[in-house]
């Protein structure tokens, strides 16, 4: 089963739109320098939905291939498509993937017990070895895998040991660690929730697939050691000072535009993908229909990196280290700072 920290890996883009090999290959080593446990690739932070499939299918070989071993790999096969999850699950197993993910199915809306039975089952009858792990996250499919059907998964599917908890609600995780046992294995899917959820007894979460962990691996998979192995000071510290991070990855602000004002929510990986290209990493921009932020959100941005430059140098020496960049001349930087943004207007 899954524990530990993984890093829901971003795509990164060249400056023409296409993936950038070279620069995930830079990614990809930066994050097993820092000590991360495991990858997953062409995720919702990798904006699966935007690639094409011939680009899906020539990621899944690269990626492997830059992993070569050295952490966990997981792909990203789940869909509202059965057949081309089906399809994409059969690849990641051949190619050798040590995990699976699958989102519930979005949009379509399937009770819990039709994602078990015509989903998930399906699936782990045809990969039998190798491990599923359900992505449980409401708000953003608009269908909800219960704790009931995780168990009997579990029960019935030596391979379906884990889950990818994303719901935000503590009860709902309580009932999946009482129903599936202590052998069952829950990640946090929410950054800001991890301390939290692995310290809570009743919960026990045993690791987190992070999104900020693209920008400080070292850090956040610090902190998810430290909580188990029982180092409970560091890890409260690491939480503190990564909390104002974990809290960016999704902004919201407000805009006054020609007819109002109105509430405007950058969502995952935009936040994160603005910070990456804020510090210099590879990153480019989101696909469409995703854009830019605000100046206002960016600002927000800004103003975290200036408080960590501050109090908590250390955080992003090894981003500086890694990619050769000066985080504080970026951030005074208009000509950095202009590309990453929207004229409020």
């Amino acid at each position: 089963m899954l524990a530990g920290t993984y890093t829901a890996m971003i795509t990164p883009f060249s400056k023409d739109g296409s993936v950038d090999a070279e620069g995930m290959e830079r990614l990809v080593s930066y994050q097993i320098e820092n000590g991360i446990d495991g990858l997953l690739v062409a995720g919702t932070t990798g904006e699966t939905p935007a690639l094409s499939h011939e680009e899906y299918v020539k990621l899944l070989p690269a990626f492997r291939d830059v992993c070569n071993g050295h952490v966990g790999a997981m792909a990203s096969c789940g869909k509202n498509n059965f057949d081309e999850a089906l399809e994409a699950s059969k690849l990641a197993s051949e190619l050798g993937y040590s995990s699976i993910l699958l989102v519930e199915p979005y949009y379509n809306g399937p009770s819990s017990m039709e994602i078990r039975k015509e989903y998930i089952e399906p699936i782990a009858r045809a990969v039998p070895g190798t491990n599923l792990v359900p992505y449980v996250i409401p708000g953003r499919t608009g269908t909800h895998l219960l704790p009931q059907d995780l168990a009997i998964l579990h029960d019935e599917y030596a391979q379906v040991d884990t889950v990818k908890e994303a719901t935000g609600d503590v009860e709902n995780m309580k009932l999946t660690r009482r129903l599936c046992g202590e052998g069952y294995s829950i990640m946090s899917g929410d950054d800001s929730l991890t301390h939290g959820v692995m310290t809570d007894r009743e919960i026990s979460a045993n690791g987190v697939i992070s999104v900020m962990s693209n920008v400080f691996p070292k850090h956040v998979s610090g902190m998810v050691s430290a909580i188990r192995s029982g180092d409970r000071e560091r890890a409260e510290n690491l939480a503190l000072v990564l909390s104002p991070w974990f809290n960016l990855v999704t902004v919201k602000t407000t805009h006054q535009g020609r007819y109002g004002q109105t509430l405007l929510r950058f969502r995952n990986p935009l936040p994160v993908k603005t910070v990456m290209s804020l510090f210099g990493m590879p990153s480019g921009g989101c696909r469409r229909p995703l854009g830019r932020m605000t100046r206002t959100g960016l600002m927000r941005i800004v103003e975290t990196a200036r408080k960590t430059l501050e109090q908590n140098p250390e955080l992003l020496k090894p981003v500086e280290d890694a990619f050769d960049v000066d985080i504080g001349q970026r951030l005074d930087s208009a000509e950095v700072l202009e590309g990453l943004c929207y004229e409020e207007n």
